[in-house]
């Protein structure tokens, strides 16, 4: 049986820009990403993807000629949904209220039969847990991760601590994966579980409370404090202060300042004493920019903070505001605080912005991927150009100042 995941397109690009490089089965909630999680409890042996046109060299669909599980790349599966997707037959599609959630077609080469009528439409039996906007993903870490926790370690024995000076608090809720290493910390997974992915380092003094989730090969910076719900992506360096927040991977905040109820993408860099307000003085509900509204939207939270992309780097001693989103690639620094929307491709800060070049972008991205013993493929590199593309209007200054860029 295959599996394939799609792009809602009444939800993609409500999780901008978080999925202008991304589908949204590839977003990081809990210790897995969305698809990872149907991966697993479907028992696939691979995965592919339906989305954007110019996603699909990168994020492919594979093969899916003969029966094929069609899935919303938004819903994220527990034990009851993934029991009623298995049960679909051939024809069959499962609901929650006017959002489809799966399909089980007889040739997913037909996919086009998402659409069409004739399909045999059966209701969920409860709620789905939809990721349909970016805050989402931070509300709904901690549950995510005592999820992903219970599926990854299910009938498997956690490596030891292996560190007489660290101290753990509930070690039964604490899983550890082969090649970890630990000197000096405090573990506390009282209130939920920490799990500790291939080859992480906790180095001296790190303060870890689950719910946490820490990837493979992740490193937690001497001194630092993550205070639970927080997923720390496969690959990235924190210090500072962490709470509720998510950085998918390969991003640094690797040094002093505070981050919480945020969001980062892959590939970011917070430069030192970078901090984010997540709550307003007047504690209102924040407001944050819609990519697909074209204005700023109200939360229904107090609590929000950063909202990154893919790419995008802030200098030192950076300030956010309560509720900012930063596009893809953008560059911040400066003194004191920059819009609350920084569109993609954003050079500068309070003091103004110029677009950052393609070219330019480019050259960066070499030196970052090279850092890590990548390279900047021509896969990336199209997604870039049409992201680029896709973003000209946010960067208003294009159309008063002309081509005034870096």
């Amino acid at each position: 049986m295959h599996l394939l995941l799609f792009d809602d397109p009444a939800i993609w690009p409500h999780l901008l820009p978080l999925t202008y490089t991304r589908p949204v089965a590839a977003l990081r909630c809990g210790i897995l990403t969305v698809a990872e999680k149907w991966q697993r409890r479907l028992g696939s042996p691979s995965v592919g993807y339906l989305t954007q046109p110019y996603l699909q060299a990168k994020f492919a669909a594979g093969d899916v000629a003969g029966p094929t599980l069609v899935v919303n790349g938004a819903a994220c599966p527990d034990d009851l949904l993934v029991r009623q997707v298995q049960a679909l037959f051939p024809g069959q599609a499962l609901y929650c209220n006017d959002t489809l959630i799966a399909a089980h077609l007889a040739d997913g080469s037909q996919v086009a039969e998402l659409v069409q009528d004739g399909l045999d439409v059966t209701q969920a039996c409860e709620d789905v847990s939809l990721l349909t906007r970016p805050w989402h993903l931070f509300l709904r870490n901690g549950a995510e991760i005592r999820r992903d926790f219970a599926l990854l370690t299910a009938g498997r024995t956690s490596q030891p601590v292996n560190d007489a000076p660290t101290i753990v608090y509930a070690p039964e809720n604490i899983f550890i994966e082969e090649g970890v290493k630990i000197r000096a910390a405090i573990l506390n997974a009282e209130k939920g579980p920490i799990y500790l992915g291939r080859n992480s380092e906790v180095q001296e003094g790190g303060i870890l409370k689950g719910p946490l989730a820490l990837g493979e090969g992740a490193v937690v910076n001497a001194g630092a404090r993550l205070r639970g719900d927080n997923t720390i992506g496969p690959y990235c360096k924190v210090g500072g202060e962490i709470g509720n927040s998510i950085l998918m991977g390969h991003s640094n905040k690797g040094h002093d300042g505070y981050l919480g109820n945020s969001v980062v993408g892959e590939w970011c860099n917070l430069g030192a004493d970078t901090n984010t307000s997540n709550l307003k003085n007047n504690y209102a509900p924040v407001r944050v920019w819609s990519h697909a509204a074209k204005r700023f939207v109200n939360t229904g939270q107090t609590f929000c903070g950063l909202l990154m992309g893919d790419h995008a780097k802030a200098g030192i001693n950076t300030m956010f505001n309560t509720g900012t989103v930063v596009g893809v690639g953008a560059n911040v620094f400066g003194a004191g605080f920059p819009r609350q929307f920084v569109p993609s491709f954003s050079w500068g800060g309070p003091a103004g912005f110029e677009t950052f070049k393609l070219d330019k972008f480019a050259e960066v991205a070499e030196r970052v991927l090279a850092r890590r013993g990548l390279g900047y493929d021509a896969a990336d590199q199209a997604i870039m150009a049409e992201v680029f593309r896709l973003t000209a209007e946010d960067r208003a200054w294009e159309k008063t100042k002309g081509d005034a860029s870096i």
